[in-house]
């Protein structure tokens, strides 16, 4: 996929990305994301974006990614790659760090690979070999110094370095004791040549001391020499440096030739690394700007919900001013929309807005948008924003936008957005505005997607005539003249050339000589169109208030009829108590003549038959109840489905045969005025104002109307 450069430039995208990448700790990192270009395989994007989300997440909960900072080993990798190479201390300890953050991440997504699927899966394929660290801390430590036993050689030529500094200092205090002592030394009777400690010798002493001159003073007066005793250990010392330092390279060479089997997994560990940075830069920027991941789909779509220009919402944020978002929807029913309205409306930024943000996601990015937004994909994204005037070419700012059309219709299909900015202007407004609607007719045809501003009314037709497009204008306060920055789409819109001309200080003489030089058809069109727009702002306002006020209603009425379920609940238990109450009184009633009858004749054999049989009666009448109740389960369980679908097909049936009668009141009950009515079929209730003929005048408070009084059914 190639996106124009100009397209680029036109949406601000390396803008987006600039912003992005202050966010990268590394610099390998930045690299990688300044060189991002939007894609078009859908599950490439679609993975990338999920990488993102689950990186987001992380910022909002208690599992934080570890730290990724690294410094870049690519100079390193391809010094390993050569043989009998080495590599500095520095160089292993940056591999160390690579190595230990990449298997920090290894184990942490191992971990809470359920919460980062996405992110584990670049991980899979990485093995962990701790065993890099141990091998470059067997021989430097945590100070970046090669190790006493990085060899046996070496812990020998160190022992010896230091018998030799050792024997160095008792040589040379030696020297001083006795030379002082002597007088041959000046006051500051010793000095530092080259690191090499040498005794300050009076000139005129210089041939009693014994050992190698070093120097003198600037006035000649003070000769410095190394005692003789010392230079021979200091000859001994420098030979075992220079052993050391030769033990060393030579351990160096082993580490480096050591970690050329590894090579690939050092590359791995860093590519990884320097991924993880461009994700979490872009998470970082999507926290920022509030983005996350739309509804991703194949099916060509853009469903924008809310959605915000990220560049112009960041500014904002800053200097707290109000960022308002834009809602706009193309799909294979509505590919084109052409949007009209009065400059500094807002079209050019709901333009930059829709085709940044497809830009953003193409890229991998999250956008500002609301939740329920879907969007697709687009091989071809082209643009014609901004000044278009071509001083280096001397061509026009009309040649160049007819040079950009040129390059349009070579590219556009079904695989295309386009956006442009006041289509058609530049030349003549006749012929201007008739290249411009048969360019508008080629792009339908070819079954592209777009979105247009234009102030010409021949394009806003032809948007009116076409079943695939449709018009769309940004609203206007008609009272101040203020933009509302809220896009409506299915109506066109004015210019309110006029009356933006005179809310700026233009005489109203002016104007209205302005008004008699154009088409009078021309100028009643546009009233008509800003007269449709006042209208709809109006409709707008009502339908909002209606559907409160609905809302407020369906609240009323959910809330009587839980307490219309209550009461029927307490009924039925207040039934069953009393139905329980009422057993309990007869069984009390026959225990009663049971008890009176012992009472009398003392009979404990008749006492006890007639209790027994009280109790069988009892549970003989349980056994009946159960057995009922068990045998109704079962056959309602086998004839439920039946009935229910006979029920449906009567239903169905009955509908069908009385669609267009009337249904007659049954209640016989005689109207009046003041009763509280209700249609047939409708949850409305009114109230009867009055009645004449067979028909009332019902009242609903914000309307009337007259209905025939055998559809009305009393509440």
């Amino acid at each position: 996929m190639s996106i124009p450069k100009k397209t680029l430039e036109d949406l601000e995208f390396n803008i987006v990305i600039d912003q992005i990448s202050n966010y990268c700790i590394t610099s390998m990192g930045r690299e990688n994301l300044l060189t991002i270009e939007p894609e078009s395989e859908f599950d490439k994007i679609n993975f990338n974006l999920d990488l993102v989300s689950e990186y987001l997440s992380s910022l909002e909960n208690d599992n934080n990614f570890p730290n990724h900072g690294f410094e870049s080993i690519s100079r390193e990798l391809k010094i390993i790659e050569i043989e009998n190479s080495q590599l500095e201390i520095e160089s292993f300890r940056k591999i160390k760090i690579v190595v230990e953050l990449a298997i920090l991440h290894i184990k942490f997504l191992k971990k809470f690979k359920t919460y980062y699927k996405n992110i584990y899966l670049l991980t899979e394929s990485l093995d962990l070999e701790k065993e890099i660290i141990n091998q470059i801390n067997s021989v430097i430590d945590k100070y970046g110094f090669i190790k006493d036993n990085a060899s046996s050689d070496l812990l020998e030529i160190r022992k010896g370095i230091n018998t030799a500094k050792s024997k160095i200092r008792q040589t040379f205090s030696s020297a001083l004791s006795s030379y002082n002592n002597s007088g041959y030394l000046d006051e500051i009777k010793e000095s530092t040549i080259d690191n090499r400690r040498v005794l300050a010798v009076k000139a005129m002493y210089r041939r009693k001391v014994k050992g190698q001159m070093m120097g003198s003073s600037k006035t000649g007066s003070i000769v410095y020499i190394e005692p003789q005793e010392t230079l021979v250990q200091s000859r001994k010392l420098q030979d075992l440096l220079y052993d050391q330092d030769q033990e060393v390279k030579r351990i160096l060479k082993e580490l480096t030739a050591y970690l050329n089997p590894f090579k690939n997994t050092l590359s791995g560990y860093q590519n990884y690394l320097a991924h993880i940075d461009v994700v979490y830069s872009k998470a970082k920027y999507a926290d920022q700007i509030n983005a996350i991941k739309p509804n991703f789909l194949k099916e060509k779509t853009i469903k924008l919900k809310n959605a915000f220009h990220p560049l112009l919402y960041s500014s904002n944020k800053k200097q707290k001013i109000k960022t308002y978002p834009q809602s706009i929807e193309l799909d294979k029913n509505n590919r084109i929309i052409v949007i009209s309205g009065p400059n500094a409306g807002g079209k050019s930024i709901t333009l930059k807005t829709i085709g940044l943000l497809q830009l953003m996601i193409q890229s991998g990015i999250l956008i500002p948008v609301h939740q329920s937004s879907e969007i697709s994909i687009f091989k071809n994204i082209v643009s014609d924003i901004g000044d278009n005037q071509s001083i280096e070419n001397q061509l026009s700012t009309y040649s160049y936008r007819l040079k950009n059309m040129n390059s349009f219709l070579r590219k556009c299909n079904s695989e295309t957005l386009f956006l442009i900015d006041e289509f058609g202007t530049g030349s003549d407004p006749e012929l201007g505005g008739a290249l411009a609607e048969i360019f508008l007719e080629v792009f339908y045809e070819r079954e592209s997607f777009g979105v247009i501003t234009t102030h010409y009314s021949n394009l806003k037709l032809l948007a009116n005539e076409l079943p695939f497009m449709s018009n769309a204008n940004m609203q206007f306060n008609d009272k101040t003249l203020e933009p509302t920055f809220n896009l409506v789409v299915g109506q066109a819109g004015s210019s309110f050339t006029f009356e933006v001309a005179q809310k700026n200080g233009i005489p109203y003489s002016i104007i209205n000589r302005a008004k008699k030089k154009i088409e009078r058809g021309k100028v009643r069109f546009d009233a008509t169109i800003a007269k449709l727009q006042k209208q709809r702002m109006e409709l707008d306002r009502t339908a909002s208030s209606l559907k409160e006020e609905e809302s407020k209603f369906k609240r009323e009425n959910d809330k009587l009829n839980v307490t219309n379920d209550k009461i029927k609940s307490k009924l039925i238990n207040y039934q069953e108590l009393f139905d329980s109450n009422q057993r309990m009184i007869v069984v009390g009633n026959k225990l009663n003549e049971i008890s009176q009858r012992y009472f009398n004749d003392n009979k404990k054999r008749n006492l006890v038959s007639e209790v027994i049989k009280l109790v069988d009666t009892l549970n003989s009448k349980r056994k009946k109840i159960n057995f009922s109740k068990n045998k109704l389960d079962k056959k309602r369980n086998k004839r439920t489905a039946q009935i229910l679908e006979t029920e449906l097909i009567g239903i169905r049936k009955e509908k069908k045969k009385n669609k267009n009668k009337i249904v007659v009141n049954n209640d016989k009950v005689e109207l009046k005025v003041g009763d509280k009515v209700r249609l047939e079929d409708s949850r409305s209730i009114g109230t009867i104002d009055k009645i004449e003929k067979n028909k009332a005048t019902v009242n609903y408070d914000t309307f009337t109307t007259k209905v025939d009084l055998i559809r009305l059914h009393i509440v």
